[in-house]
């Protein structure tokens, strides 16, 4: 005999007037649950994914018993472990984790579901997600579906109840790990493991399969309520490479009145300078930099002639085309957390950060300054090449998930005053100081010798 409990519980909640943050009002609503005893509940709606035993098999021999959720099926790819109490959404969608299994170190994933704000990109790049605990139920009040429900439908694979800890000491002592994801019980542990170590993902183009196709102009405006500056005219014309670019780049330079016109990763540079832009982004993206040496000659055709900026692997690819090279690192940079000196200021900045490759300083050419460091390791965080108006950071100004610290643009006086120029000014200026604070970058005053005469004239 199966026994059945019911209980109408009646809530006073805040809820948003037209799902909007601004003017709450009250409401009272009772909410009935239903449930055979002994029975899990399913969360927002019954799972299209099923619940099954699966593997991970690390190519040092080790193997991790795990449940699986989301796709089913086999996948290889290079293991990471991101230390982000949350942001799991973007994370996701950020095309930087092309060919990874992403595991979370928090250990609750899955508590605030999913909504289609959050997203990075249009679709999940990465190889797989590796969780300790999976909220099949969740709390949120943007929440439209659940995590499981969201990697089932675009075909990504995920495991938990695996000891996610003793896998983050292991790669901690090893280095990040080539891995093989498997749900197949026909498959054994040798052939698994075969198939870890017959796969690298050093040398790899990734960028080309992350990269749009055709350019087009980004009309995704910020929303006011959420934005951190609007601008209502269209001040400067970026031109944005995309290896793996985040939407929450694009949206940060439009809402501080960037016109963006996006562009694949193998557009001509003597396209772009038709174009005549204001300024050149180099965009984030997955792998190893030296997989994409087209990549560079554009870099190198390119710098000098416009003022340019790197995030990420633009940074890197930055770094090899004044000369310098870059490495792989032993487990890589990924998460939230991460300190930046800025040695400029002497300030410290907790940043969001998402890479495994750095650039190594001492093969960078006399007048190319390195201006952060991460203080975890020493790497190099941060560079500039005054003579060429060249800037790039290896971590995320924008965050995304991750802290603000980095934003310099909210209370530095330069910054503000800037902003409320004359547009006609800013033109003949004809810099990207705009564009490099609206990305929450650098210190306003590595650009002030280029800019005070200007100020000045305009004080006056």
């Amino acid at each position: 005999m199966t026994m059945s409990l019911t209980l109408s519980i009646p809530l006073t909640c805040f809820v948003p007037k037209d799902s909007s943050v601004n003017s709450p009002r009250y409401r009272v609503f009772t909410v009935t649950c239903s449930s055979a005893i002994g029975t899990p509940a399913l969360g927002l709606a019954e799972r299209p994914w099923k619940v099954s035993d699966a593997r991970l098999v690390l190519e040092d021999g080790s193997v991790w018993k795990a449940k699986s959720f989301g796709a089913s099926g086999t996948q290889v790819g290079e293991v990471v472990f991101n230390t982000s109490l949350t942001g799991y959404q973007e994370i996701l969608t950020d095309p930087s984790y092309a060919g990874q299994f992403v595991l979370m170190t928090n250990p609750h994933i899955g508590n605030t579901g999913v909504n289609f704000d959050d997203e990075e990109s249009t679709k999940c790049f990465l190889a797989g997600l590796v969780i300790r605990s999976l909220s099949i139920s969740t709390s949120n009040w943007r929440c439209k579906k659940t995590l499981g429900d969201y990697l089932a439908e675009r075909n990504i694979m995920g495991i938990y109840d695996v000891d996610t800890r003793a896998i983050t000491r292991r790669l901690r002592e090893d280095g990040s790990l080539i891995g093989v994801l498997s749900t197949e019980k026909t498959k054994t542990d040798e052939e698994l493991l075969l198939m870890s170590r017959s796969w690298d993902i050093v040398g790899i183009d990734l960028i080309s399969g992350v990269s749009c196709k055709e350019p087009y102009e980004w009309v995704d405006k910020t929303n006011s309520e959420w934005a951190f500056n609007s601008r209502d005219r269209e001040t400067f014309h970026i031109i944005a490479y995309d290896f793996g670019i985040k939407h929450n780049i694009l949206r940060r330079l439009a809402s501080y009145g960037c016109k963006i016109t996006v562009v694949p990763s193998t557009w001509p540079a003597s396209e772009t300078l038709k174009l005549k832009p204001d300024g050149v982004l180099f965009s984030n993206g997955p792998g190893d930099p030296s997989a994409v040496p087209y990549a560079v000659e554009t870099v190198k055709d390119i710098i000098g002639k416009v003022p340019v900026f790197g995030i990420c692997m633009g940074h890197q690819l930055l770094g090899q085309a004044l000369g310098g090279k870059t490495f792989k690192m032993k487990f890589g940079h990924h998460g939230g957390n991460h300190p930046v000196r800025n040695l400029r200021s002497g300030e410290v900045e907790i940043s969001a950060q998402n890479h495994n490759y750095a650039v190594d300083p001492a093969s960078l050419p006399e007048g190319v300054e390195v201006t952060h460091v991460n203080l975890n390791d020493g790497s190099c965080a941060g560079l500039a090449y005054a003579a060429k108006n060249i800037m790039s950071l290896q971590y995320h100004p924008e965050a995304s998930p991750g802290p603000h610290d980095s934003d310099y643009g909210n209370g530095n006086p330069l910054f503000t005053y800037m902003l409320k120029c004359d547009d006609d000014l800013l033109k003949r200026v004809k810099f990207l100081l705009y564009c490099y604070s609206g990305l929450s970058v650098c210190q306003p005053i590595f650009f002030f010798f280029n800019l005070s005469i200007y100020c000045i004239k305009f004080i006056d």
